[in-house]
């Protein structure tokens, strides 16, 4: 008999603002020197779908902040396992850059979002512990792990993990890369479950590249020389980060199938970090190549990017919600089934870990 990690429910929050491709047309894109990109705005878009295949992409109202749109993902979580909030032993929130209001472009973290969250949850217990996580997009991936040892340790028996940003609030409308990024939440709550066969979260696999990759996403100013340069925008060096994916996830991917004594054809799913629609199948063409499957069987990897965009921490417990919700048409997962769970994004970090449905 053993002790594990198991998510009981989970919840997302899914914002209302919906922002398509062609509101870009008229924007006025500039290269990273400062010049005018001369391509036409509607040819901008119509390329930018054909590379990502995101269509449209959510954003938050002008009076929410990121601890807003947690804390609704949580309770949700919390509502559908009809579970006492008061009996949490942990909030986890991985985020990227705090609460940022409407028309700001500086990240409020302090304090933290977690501690934000619990108090819009209202919750009173003083050993409910709140912290939060900042690990590129890969923070939720993260914070399950850590969940997992404080369950798996006998410390705790719950932890409700959220992953929430609102990155649309801190991209520089004059890089085309402004067009990716999107706004979400998503939470799960895990509960100790003693069980005589391993289930929920299983072994991961995680890794920081910062010898050559700590740059390929960085805070920086804006390619319009006219804005004020205490203002930092994210920024992503597109090509070597794609690069850097489709070289070193799949590996990951292996390596975690490996540690767990899988094989790719025991996984029912693959949640992988909603990032780029293309480099996901470029990535996922490679793990089933290292297997020596040529026919690659795209309906493993249930895929959001075309409507939501990339909501960076956001993505994976999105997904993994609109899958055990059977909100996604053709996917679904039953008792017994293996799921991975594997996110890539700055640090440059990635990680992947498996889970069996209870």
């Amino acid at each position: 008999m053993g002790i594990y990690a198991v998510a009981t429910s989970t919840g997302c929050y899914l914002p209302e603002v919906v922002v398509k491709n062609i509101d870009f047309a008229n924007q006025l894109f500039l290269n990273s020197d400062g010049s005018k990109i001369e391509t036409p705005g509607k040819e901008i878009v119509e390329k930018f779908e054909q590379i990502t295949d995101i269509t449209e992409r959510r954003c938050v109202g002008e009076g929410l902040v990121t601890s807003d749109i947690a804390a609704i993902a949580g309770k949700r979580a919390l509502d559908a396992a009809n579970f006492d909030k008061e009996n949490l032993d942990y909030i986890i929130v991985a985020h990227n850059l705090g609460d940022i209001k409407h028309g700001s472009r500086f990240p409020d973290i302090l304090p933290t979002l977690a501690s934000r969250v619990k108090q819009k949850l209202d919750i009173k217990n003083p050993k409910t512990v709140a912290y939060d996580i900042t690990f590129g997009c890969p923070g939720w991936t993260q914070a399950m792990i850590q969940a997992n040892y404080y369950l798996k340790s006998g410390d705790a028996k719950s932890a409700l993990v959220i992953g929430a940003d609102t990155l649309s609030r801190m991209m520089d409308p004059h890089d085309r890369d402004s067009m990716i990024f999107a706004d979400g939440a998503g939470a799960a709550l895990l509960e100790a479950v003693e069980s005589d066969e391993p289930v929920g979260i299983l072994k991961h696999v995680s890794r920081t590249d910062t010898e050559e990759h700590l740059d390929l996403l960085q805070m920086g100013p804006s390619y319009n020389p006219e804005l004020k340069h205490d203002h930092l925008y994210l920024k992503m060096l597109g090509r070597r980060l794609y690069n850097y994916a489709l070289t070193n996830v799949p590996l990951v991917a292996q390596e975690c199938l490996d540690k767990n004594g899988l094989t790719l054809t025991d996984v029912k799913k693959v949640l992988i970090h909603q990032a780029n629609a293309k480099m996901d199948e470029a990535i996922l063409k490679r793990i089933f190549r290292l297997y020596g499957i040529r026919e690659v069987d795209y309906d493993v990897m249930p895929m959001t990017i075309k409507t939501l965009g990339n909501s960076s921490v956001a993505t994976v417990p999105t997904l993994f919600d609109m899958v055990v919700r059977n909100q996604l048409k053709g996917h679904e997962l039953n008792s017994g089934d293996y799921v991975m769970m594997t996110s890539v994004g700055a640090g440059m970090n990635i990680n992947a870990y498996m889970y069996k449905m209870p």
